[in-house]
């Protein structure tokens, strides 16, 4: 290779390392003043709760196909999976309908806590969409 090709090569090669310089200067610029990393966290986290609160009112609608009014527990009656915590049958029903595990587990765990901070003894299918909503 002749000593003229080479130096045109390494003046391309500098040119793009200038303008490769300059593109990361003005990222790194807008990185700095964009919002904190913290206030990001946040939206995104906003975003996936009202998400995954849509999702889950499309996953329990609000009418089932059982017939109304059959919301009573029995005293041998069935409780939230995992806990101690009473239930309807309907309202199992609805838990079971929720194909992601991690998702229904979620909800029964929500649900739960809601139960015991309001001592609710049998949870019925109105406080369970009440107590499910995130």
């Amino acid at each position: 290779m002749s000593d003229g090709a080479l130096e045109r090569r390494f003046d391309a090669l500098e040119s793009r390392l200038a303008r490769l310089e300059a593109l990361l200067g003005t990222v790194n610029d807008k990185l700095e003043g964009a919002a904190g990393v913290e206030q990001v966290k946040a939206s995104l986290q906003g975003w996936v709760t009202d998400y995954v609160s849509l999702r889950l009112q499309q996953l329990v609608p609000e009418t089932c196909e059982h017939e109304p009014g059959d919301d009573t527990a029995v005293a041998d009656g069935p409780v939230l999976p995992g806990t101690r915590i009473r239930c309807t049958d309907e309202v199992v029903h609805r838990l079971a309908r929720i194909p992601i595990p991690f998702v229904r587990q979620m909800v029964t765990q929500k649900v739960a806590e809601t139960a015991r901070v309001e001592k609710v003894g049998v949870v019925d299918v109105v406080f369970f969409e009440r107590a499910a909503t995130f």
